[in-house]
């Protein structure tokens, strides 16, 4: 279960820190994250950590017997 998690959570941190870079960079508009260079920075940050998150999980199963 908690392999599980690990991966879910990372993937939905990947996207999220996709989506905010995006936004920081300003290719995605409507939303008060647009164009803010902050976030240009902290969506890469983020989806890293997604990803160590998901490699964990992924680490962490064991082939079935």
């Amino acid at each position: 279960m908690r392999t599980g998690l690990l991966i879910g959570v990372g993937a939905i941190l990947v996207v999220a820190g996709i989506v905010w870079t995006l936004q920081g960079l300003g290719y995605v508009g409507g939303s008060g994250m647009s164009g803010e260079t902050l976030w240009a920075v902290v969506g890469p940050v983020v989806a890293l950590i997604g990803v160590a998150m998901a490699a964990a999980g992924l680490r962490g199963r064991r082939p079935a017997a």
